[in-house]
């Protein structure tokens, strides 16, 4: 779609008030054109006595100091161009003149009236300039509420996309690193293509699916996905677009979406971000916005309920919050199926990464696999900005392959951010390397935890410097030990500054984040400490007082938090003083170089890495 196109679907309300401010000028423009063109000359006050005293003045009439007339003969504008004349004229008398103006007019034979101005305009015009205004807001109302009654007007129309079969593109194919998933989705296609083969048997496919995960693991591209296998007709909607001020607006939109669909079955609904609307309506009644928002999940959860079997309409949605959703929404008989869509794993990421470099011109050194095991965490959506980012590096260096060199630019830039052109004293630029060789070296000195790939004290973002430690596989649980590891190397560029400098400064803000945020899952949901028990004290979301939990038990927790801080910054500090001399050889050479990759970082602390 063109720019324009998107424009003006993001504002609806201008088309729509068009024809009405274009209206309103024309009807304006004529009346002020023609009030000027009908508008008399304005004389002087003793041209207008010259005239009387010449008996050429037929009729006056005034109201308060204005005075307008007519002449009986025409005579030349005063101050006009040459061979202007007049017979209408206005005037204004000045408040001190003394003259018997009245007498003067009658000696004259003048006839004198008062007549409102008003009455100079014809009956229809004046109608129109008195009522004009009133009969264009009500003509706009009912232009207004006569088009709302589709889920239009003012508000907006629907917003629903319909997409060709013809026209989807995307496929199977297209979707890599979570063929689980896909396994699912293929009975779904299975049924829009060939629903007889079900019906044989009694079977049914489900009504609906929703994916849930989290975001950017590709859970719109594998609605479209489904939609291009299946060769059927793809309707698409955000589901805050349903949601207006007007109570019931959004409940009329959905009518009108399951009514497209089911003329056109079989066919796929998607709502994506369906918490919008979809979410518990256990926490009470509102008015406003949650009103329309509960009007609008009944009518989906009445229009689900209305499929049958012959109709071939299945709704998809998506959202990354499946535990606010109404129990209502998740029911046998609406979404039947609940469809988790994962991160990928290591196999998953390579199999990404060579979907989106299908069109991107690699250099033989480009290693997908040895990137793919540097990125764990990353879903679809990263690696294809990953790439992106590393074909745009190329393009800058005027290259035509993209090297491995480009690649590994584009991961550090993404995970670490655009590095800033700061020039930092030397005092304070010796303290950042000492502080993020404090990290490292603690990284390499913890056992089992994960190996430091890169240490840089180049400005990124809001950090003076970065070290970053990823695994070498995936991990998906993770023990006391493993935790403390991690608590320990956060503190090191802390610790790092104490036993070098004596002193802490404001750069551990975020290591002490990350170190407390640790901590407080040990103790809170994670139960690694003794003295509070097996328990989840502490909610993901909310107050935990609201749960129950006792003052007393969230005082123990705080001081469980910072036991096992304070425990792992001794033992941070003790580590550095411990090996002070592979400290140092560190920062030197972190200072030499300003940022040491994997193999470089090992070899300066004294280690092999194998």
């Amino acid at each position: 779609m063109t720019e324009r196109g998107q424009d003006n679907r993001k504002r609806p309300w201008l088309r729509r008030m068009a024809p009405v401010l274009i209206g309103y000028a024309i009807v304006f423009g004529l009346l002020t054109v023609q009030d000027r063109a009908d508008a008399p000359p304005t004389v002087a006050y003793t041209a207008f006595e010259q005239q009387v005293q010449a008996r050429n003045v037929a009729e006056v009439f005034s109201t308060g100091d204005t005075i307008e007339g007519k002449l009986r003969t025409a005579v030349a504008l005063p101050g006009g161009r040459k061979g202007e004349t007049y017979t209408k004229f206005t005037t204004e008398r000045p408040t001190f003149a003394a003259d018997d103006l009245l007498a003067a007019l009658e000696k004259s034979g003048a006839t004198v009236r008062a007549t409102p101005v008003v009455q100079q305009r014809g009956t229809l015009l004046n109608l129109l300039i008195s009522f004009g205004p009133v009969l264009l807001l009500v003509g706009f109302y009912w232009w207004m509420l006569k088009n709302q009654r589709g889920g239009g007007g003012l508000l907006g129309r629907r917003r629903e996309s319909r997409v060709q079969p013809g026209t989807v593109k995307t496929t199977f194919a297209d979707v890599a690193g979570i063929d689980e998933v896909k396994s699912e989705i293929s009975e779904i296609v299975d049924f829009l293509k060939d629903p007889a083969k079900y019906r044989r048997i009694g079977a049914r496919a489900p009504r609906g699916v929703l994916l849930a995960g989290a975001p950017g693991t590709g859970k719109t591209l594998l609605a479209r996905a489904t939609a291009g296998e299946a060769g059927v007709p793809f309707f698409s909607a955000s589901a805050a677009e349903f949601i207006e001020v007007v109570v019931g607006v959004g409940a009329s939109r959905v009518r009108e979406l399951f009514t497209e669909a089911r003329k056109v079955a079989p066919a796929i609904v998607f709502i994506d971000e369906i918490d919008a609307i979809g979410r518990s309506r256990s926490s009470g009644g509102g008015f406003g916005g949650n009103d329309e928002r509960e009007q609008t999940l009944n009518q989906i959860l009445t229009e689900m309920d209305g499929f049958s079997a012959e109709e071939g309409v299945i709704v998809m949605a998506a959202t990354n919050r499946p535990d606010v959703l109404d129990p209502a929404l998740l029911r046998p008989g609406r979404f039947d199926r609940t469809i988790t869509v994962s991160p990928p794993d290591q196999r998953g990421r390579l199999e990404i990464l060579r979907v989106h470099t299908r069109h991107v011109p690699l250099a033989a050194d480009a290693d997908l696999e040895r990137l793919s095991r540097s990125t764990p965490g990353m879903t679809g959506a990263d690696l294809a900005n990953l790439v992106n980012e590393g074909a745009l590096i190329t393009a800058r260096r005027g290259a035509d392959l993209v090297t491995a060199a480009d690649l590994a630019a584009a991961l550090e830039k993404v995970q670490l951010g655009a590095a800033r052109n700061v020039v930092m004293p030397e005092a304070e630029r010796r303290r950042t390397a000492y502080h993020e060789s404090g990290h490292a070296l603690l990284g390499m000195l913890q056992p089992g935890a994960d190996p430091v790939r890169k240490v840089s004290i180049i400005p990124r973002g809001r950090a003076l410097g970065v070290t970053l430690s990823t695994p070498d596989t995936d991990r998906y649980g993770y023990d006391e030990d493993y935790l403390r590891g991690r608590i320990i190397g956060a503190l090191g560029g802390m610790a790092a500054e104490e036993v070098i400098f004596g002193l802490v400064t404001t750069g551990a803000e975020s290591d002490l984040e990350v170190a407390t945020g640790l901590a407080r899952n040990m103790v809170g949901r994670w139960g690694m400490s003794a003295k509070v028990g097996p328990v989840s004290v502490l909610p993901s979301e909310g107050d935990p007082r609201a749960t129950g939990v006792s003052e007393q038990l969230l005082d123990t927790v705080d001081e469980e938090i910072r036991r096992i801080v304070e425990e792992c910054y001794v033992s941070a500090v003790k580590l550095l003083r411990d090996h002070h001399d592979q400290l140092e050889s560190l920062t030197e050479r972190l200072l030499e170089r300003e940022t040491l990759d994997e193999t470089e970082a090992y070899a300066a602390a004294g280690f092999t890495r194998v």
